[in-house]
């Protein structure tokens, strides 16, 4: 009887008829996906009025500050005139009060809202503590309230998710269940604030799920749907900036002053970024706890109020302003220099406040400048252009900056302009700044987010492509003393591959698969002497096995679960059938063959051109050899 045999199968694809692979899909999908999306239609209306309340405390905080009034609707501080000891004190007493919530409430409810949510996504399980979403829209709205230059969605985003993940909390649902109901909570209080719901579902896709799948855009779709039509209820359906649907005749110098407003708004991205973590560097440096820097923040804001009232609070008058084609240049001179530096400044220090509103101010009264210098298109045509590129440069979303421009003004002859202008801002952002306002943060505390999307390798190779055909096995009845020496003999002889293989399947006389034993069973057999009635079949364990017609990523996560790095292969129809074996570093050709089409750079058409010879006596041409 052979101490051991050497198997070679049949070669060629196993199991690779079509009727073979009806277990491989385009997406993968369970019945508990309806489930999710039952439950994501009552976070997403809870989230709508959630993100009601928080506007409804905005503007009570603001009437009761700077008019004196008990109200709720929306009003921009500075559209009266206020003492001023009121435009430097309101923000300063609002960014101590801030201060105060944080450290003695969550200090989770600093920062902008979109990182808190990411981070919660990325390190906490999707588990967002039930204080935070009473605290978070309480301190947004004292901020704003009192003048801050912020926007509510962040806040919004971070209340919204912190709905969605507590309600997920009350249900036995995985991880990834959790982060699902997070984000479908975020982007349905999105979407409620702006009446977007694509630009709303975009913004999950692109920053938030890190994945497309349908268990995970189908709730949060869902949500959205919900959210957006709870709001039509609560505030109408009409778009928050309304522009006049005009046909566009646009020429080619129109498209290049387009890429000019990209290229100048991605540059404008690129510099208010830079101030952030500037701002939030030099308040690290300062000798005095965190809880007071929110109101050194307000002290900055109310300076600047000084010099352009306008600049504070949420600023939705002024962006209607600007694209209504209305705005003056003082004011439009102003808000671009004033309300990014105070924007900036503020944020560095840990208070609470949104980014997109203030991009949309800032966007807007880039490109209304640049429209005094570029031919006329119509009013405010010029404001949106430049609002799409410093959001596309600011978020680094190109798609949610398009479809919220579109979604918010109701202007969709613009599409071609604006995708224009936010893809340019986006190319430049991206080459200029490795990491976004959303993300440096992120990556401030150790963590690393990548937000490239693209199909696994592993996804695109199956078992049969890759797995070893040829390997050594042993027979289950073998003594395992004598085949522990001759394991041991053959192996100090030559490194061959029977000795760089790692795990030995027993197979029986008609070669069926019976179990398997490792290296180190042989190894430990050798050296710790063992019962002489001791065969191969009694220290072989069950084998964790693979199919040919399977993906890679499937026999990864497979290896990862069971903590092996190698598995035979049978077939699928006879378990007991041996096919081949796959290791760890056979999955590893799907990423060569990634990282091979990336790098590798070939010419595949040559042009060859060669003169031709006429001779005098026919003059017919002949090719030159």
């Amino acid at each position: 009887m052979p101490l051991a045999s050497s198997t070679r199968p049949k070669s060629g694809p196993p199991n690779a008829r079509p009727d073979r692979s009806r277990h491989l899909g385009d997406f993968t999908a369970s019945p508990r996906t309806a489930v999710i999306c039952l439950i994501a239609v009552v976070i997403g209306g809870a989230s709508a009025c959630v993100a009601l309340g928080l506007l409804r405390l905005i503007g009570l905080i603001t009437n009761a500050v700077f008019y004196r009034r008990v109200a709720t609707s929306l009003i921009a501080p500075g559209a009266a005139h206020h003492a001023v000891a009121v435009i430097v004190l309101a923000p300063v007493v609002g960014g101590l009060v801030v201060g105060l919530m944080a450290r003695f409430g969550s200090e989770r409810i600093r920062g902008h809202g979109m990182p808190e949510a990411i981070e919660a996504i990325l390190t906490g399980g999707s588990k967002v503590a039930p204080r935070v979403a009473v605290l978070k829209p309480i301190s947004a709205a004292v901020t704003i309230g009192t003048g801050g230059p912020f926007g509510a969605e962040g806040p919004i985003i971070m209340t919204g998710g912190a709905v969605g993940s507590v309600v997920a909390q009350f249900l036995r649902l995985t991880a990834d269940e959790r982060k699902t109901l997070l984000v479908a909570g975020a982007a349905g209080g999105m979407a409620a604030t702006f009446n977007a719901p694509l630009a709303s579902v975009l913004l999950a896709v692109e920053l938030l799920l890190f994945e497309w799948r349908p268990r995970s855009y189908l709730p949060v779709a869902t949500s959205v749907v919900m959210a957006t039509i709870v709001r039509g209820y609560l505030l109408g359906t009409a778009p928050v900036f309304a522009m006049p649907e005009i046909p566009l005749h646009l020429t080619p110098v129109v498209y290049v002053c387009c890429v000019l407003v990209g290229v100048t708004g991605g540059l404008l991205a690129v510099g208010a970024t830079g101030l952030v973590y500037f701002a939030e560097d030099t308040f690290n440096k300062l000798r005095i706890h965190w809880m007071w820097w929110p109101a050194i923040g307000g002290l900055i804001i109310g300076i600047g109020g000084l010099a352009q009232p306008r600049a504070l609070g949420v600023g939705y008058d002024v962006i209607r302003e600007l694209l209504r084609g209305k705005a003056t240049i003082g004011l439009i001179v102003g808000i671009l220099i004033v309300k990014t530096l105070i924007w900036s400044l503020s944020l560095g220090s840990g208070t609470s406040g949104g980014v997109l509103a203030p991009t949309f101010m800032i966007g807007g009264a880039l490109g209304a400048l640049e429209g005094h210098a570029f031919v006329h298109v119509q009013p405010g045509f010029w404001a949106l252009m430049g609002l799409s590129a410093v959001v596309g440069g600011v978020m680094r979303s190109p798609l949610t900056g398009i479809v919220f421009s579109l979604e918010l003004t109701h202007d969709w002859p613009a599409l071609l302009p604006l995708t224009v202008c936010a893809s340019a801002a986006y190319g430049l952002s991206v080459l200029v700044l490795k990491r976004s306002v959303l993300t440096e943060k992120i990556a401030r505390r150790g963590l690393h987010l990548s937000r490239e999307y693209d199909v696994d390798p592993l996804e695109m190779l199956l078992v049969h492509e890759v797995m070893e055909q040829e390997f050594t096995s042993f027979q289950p009845d073998l003594p395992l003393a004598v085949a522990a020496q001759s394991f041991v003999a053959d192996h100090r002889q030559s490194r061959n591959a029977a000795h760089r293989q790692r795990l030995y399947p027993v197979l029986d006389e008609r070669l069926r698969l019976h179990g398997v034993v490792t290296r180190r069973d042989m190894l430990d057999a050798a050296l710790g002497g063992v019962p002489t009635n001791e065969t191969v079949g009694d220290i072989m364990v069950r084998a964790v096995v693979a199919y040919p017609d399977e993906t890679l990523r499937a026999v990864a996560n497979r290896m990862a679960d069971q903590r092996v790095s190698r598995l035979p292969v049978v077939d699928r129809d006879d378990p007991a059938r041996i096919r081949g074996l796959v290791t760890l570093v056979d999955l590893l050709a799907g990423r060569r063959k990634d990282i091979h089409e990336e790098r590798h750079a070939e010419r595949i058409f040559r042009v060859r051109l060669r003169p031709a010879q006429w001779t005098a006596d026919t003059a017919a041409p002949t090719k030159t050899p």
